[in-house]
């Protein structure tokens, strides 16, 4: 599809450039040259060194074809930061992988940390180039996803892996990526950053007015033209690629609902596109996590039999993937969304158990906030039985079998 082509990325920083290196380093020394007397890395190169490495983790042996793309951003004496992209063949099946880096000089060597790695928590305390409002942030994109693979509130990929996810902790605080109070469609379900292969922590959408914006507020960042990469609170980051007219930032610090671009169809960076949308993915400490069990917004998603299959449900309402779905906003941390499994409304009562007075009811589908919780007459919903029950802002009280909350414990502590 032909369409709008986003302007030419701009320069950031009058020590900003870019530099392309084609190919794996070369470990061994020159010949006839000791290995002790070889030139020590230049920045470029020891940053493309890690890049293949940690592609390779992440990819497998197809990162040996991938092409490097290292853009320094920003740099003052011994410090340099930018991002690291493994860039695919346009029109590949295969999508580009990249990740914020940070390098610090010491004692004439670089030492290279990418964005969910440990040093790069540590390196991003000290860094003059990191912002005050990059700060915090970076903090959290230190080292693997929290808790094991097979802790409470893990999830299947669809591919029969399991992904490990903040201790059974769902919750995003993100709406969906486009324009709050309208329609977009799912067009599909999730899948991979890269195809069906797992985890499957993708969607795209399309349609409505075909503007893109930021899930969840945080920092900003170019990764190539058409891809925008923002890093929030909590280790998450969202990607959202194949954008046209884009933003060009280097850290620029973005509002929920921030606008990032239009959907397209551009393949800088690799990848194909065949009709305009946004590839959503959801990272966690720089690695691409499940969305299953995850919300954005006010809809919770869910795994279908096979790669880009699947739905989102809001309260008890199911939307199957090319289906649209409405940005109702975000869900607040402390928030839930009522799921009578079918039901029109669930009691709100004096107290937590079924021997307390009705105060009234929740409808399905309504956001309620929470104030605290305790244990009371057990009862059965869509994610199983339980005992607990919440009080919500306004005094009454609902069982948490009737809540979505992403949490499978108290969202706001006990009463």
């Amino acid at each position: 599809m032909l369409g709008r082509t986003g302007p030419r990325l701009r320069r950031i920083g009058a020590a900003a450039a870019l530099l392309t290196l084609v190919g794996a380093l070369s470990l061994g020394a020159p010949g006839g040259v000791a290995a002790d007397e070889r030139p020590a890395p230049t920045l470029t190169d020891a940053v493309t060194e890690r890049l293949l490495e940690r592609g390779g983790a992440a990819v497998g042996t197809a990162a040996a074809g991938d092409t490097p793309r290292v853009a320094v951003t920003r740099s003052a004496g011994d410090w340099a930061f930018g991002t690291a992209v493994l860039a695919t063949e346009p029109g590949s099946d295969r999508m580009p992988h990249g990740w914020l880096f940070l390098a610090e000089r010491t004692r004439g060597e670089w030492r290279v940390a990418l964005e969910g790695e440990e040093g790069f928590a540590e390196i991003s305390g000290r860094s003059p180039l990191v912002g005050d409002r990059e700060r915090p942030l970076f903090a959290q994109q230190g080292g693997a996803q929290q808790g094991g693979a097979q802790q409470a509130g893990a999830q299947q990929d669809g591919s029969g892996e399991v992904g490990a996810y903040a201790n059974g902790d769902m919750r995003t605080g993100m709406a969906l990526p486009t324009t709050v109070g309208a329609d977009t469609v799912m067009t599909s379900g999730p899948h991979g950053w890269s195809g069906s292969a797992a985890p499957w922590s993708s969607l795209d959408f399309a349609g409505g007015d075909e503007v893109v914006r930021a899930a969840r507020q945080g920092t900003a960042y170019t990764m190539c033209r058409g891809w925008v990469r923002v890093v929030h609170d909590r280790g998450y980051t969202t990607d959202y690629y194949h954008l046209w007219s884009n933003i060009s930032a280097n850290g620029t610090w973005v509002g929920a609902g921030a606008f990032l671009g239009y959907t397209g169809t551009d393949v800088t960076c690799g990848g194909a596109a065949y009709g305009r949308h946004v590839h959503f993915g959801l990272m966690q400490n720089g690695s691409y996590v499940g969305l299953a069990g995850h919300n954005l917004g006010k809809w919770v998603i869910e795994n279908g039999a096979a790669a880009y299959q699947g739905s989102a449900l809001h309260g008890s309402r199911r939307v199957y993937a090319g289906g649209a779905l409405y940005n109702y906003g975000a869900l607040g941390l402390t928030q839930g969304v009522v799921d009578t499994g079918g039901g029109t409304s669930v009691n709100r009562r004096t107290g937590p158990g079924t021997g307390y007075p009705v105060a009234g009811s929740a409808a399905d589908g309504a956001t309620v906030s929470v104030a605290c919780s305790a244990n009371g007459t057990a009862h059965t919903g869509r994610y199983g039985t339980t005992s607990l029950w919440n009080r919500l802002t306004d005094g009454t009280w609902v069982s948490d079998a009737y809540l979505w909350t992403g949490v499978n414990g108290p969202v706001n502590g006990w009463c």
